[in-house]
């Protein structure tokens, strides 16, 4: 049986008018695309089932939940009313799909991970071979993000961040420290860097901490390439773009590089593992946690440039 509530407003017509959940979900989504086309792409369905099934609910509800302006759709009164009702039963649903999932003590089910994209090829599928042995029961479902996904709303159960102030609202560990140190081609000869082409992380990585790094550094012209991901940077430099910073147990591993500095205090970050407090006694979460703890120890010195 679908999820249904009953809205807060005061149609001039009928009263106590029942909503699905879906319908909660759409108005919210037009809300945070701006528009319907965005809106429809996100939800899986095409342009005109949206319009049609935005139509439906404002008559149901005989009430205007957009103003449709040139610049995009604008929530009214009673828009905002339906948006922050879709808010709290999204908040509820995922407080009660955690508080289920967090009583599941047997290491079974579905478990998804998030991680950023070079921290997975660089280091986590040999541990997920051995996990996936390990433990047949636990379906893995690995997204690669360089974003912090929400564990609130179950986006994911574990994270794997790279990060130097993780969140509070979150529970974990510190699997090692991350250094940073500056790369370039092994074959060439480099004299003064700072005359060098650069290639950078761009200022979305990491919270802009690359920034000051790169200003005290590199002169604005010498920065032939800024890009958004970790893994890219590290193609482009391999490529001969430009030198560039790297995580130290991503550069030592590429045959064509070496380091042109020693590892930089300021650019290094710690490695955590984190879920949801209402997860941390999950079996498959346990598992999954205290493996990785497990097989990231032996890998220290790697991570930390030493």
């Amino acid at each position: 049986m679908p999820f249904r509530a009953r809205i807060g407003l005061q149609p001039r017509k009928k009263a106590g008018v029942l909503l699905d959940w879906d319908e909660f979900r759409f108005v919210k989504a037009v809300a945070e695309r701006g528009g319907l086309t965005a809106a429809a792409a996100q939800l899986g369905i095409n342009h005109s089932t949206a319009f049609r099934r935005l139509g439906s609910i404002e008559a149901r509800l005989d009430a205007r939940l957009f103003e449709r302006l040139r610049t995009g759709y604008v929530p009214t009164p009673a828009g905002l009313a339906m948006i922050e009702a879709a808010a709290r039963i999204e908040t509820d649903v995922a407080q009660f799909s955690r508080t289920i999932a967090g009583q599941e003590q047997a290491p079974s089910g579905e478990l998804r991970v998030t991680a950023p994209v070079n921290v997975a090829t660089g280091l986590l599928m040999p541990i997920l071979a051995t996990f996936c042995a390990r433990y047949p029961q636990i379906r893995l479902d690995l997204i690669l993000a360089e974003a912090a996904l929400n564990l609130s709303r179950r986006d994911a159960d574990v994270a794997i961040r790279a990060s130097r102030n993780p969140s509070e609202t979150l529970v974990g560990r510190r699997l090692t420290g991350l250094a940073w140190a500056v790369y370039g081609q092994a074959d060439r000869v480099y004299g003064d860097l700072a005359a060098e082409d650069w290639v950078v992380p761009g200022s979305a990585v990491a919270g802009s901490l690359f920034t000051p790094f790169i200003e005290a550094r590199v002169p604005a012209e010498q920065v032939r390439l800024r890009i958004n991901t970790v893994t890219g940077l590290t193609a482009a430099v391999a490529a001969g773009i430009g030198i560039g910073p790297l995580p130290c147990f991503e550069g030592d591993a590429e045959r064509g590089l070496r380091r042109l500095s020693g590892p930089h205090p300021e650019i290094a970050a710690d490695l955590w593992m984190l879920t949801h407090p209402d997860l941390r006694h999950a079996g498959r979460v346990r598992a999954f946690m205290d493996h990785l703890a497990e097989a990231i120890l032996p890998l220290r010195a790697r991570f930390e440039g030493r």
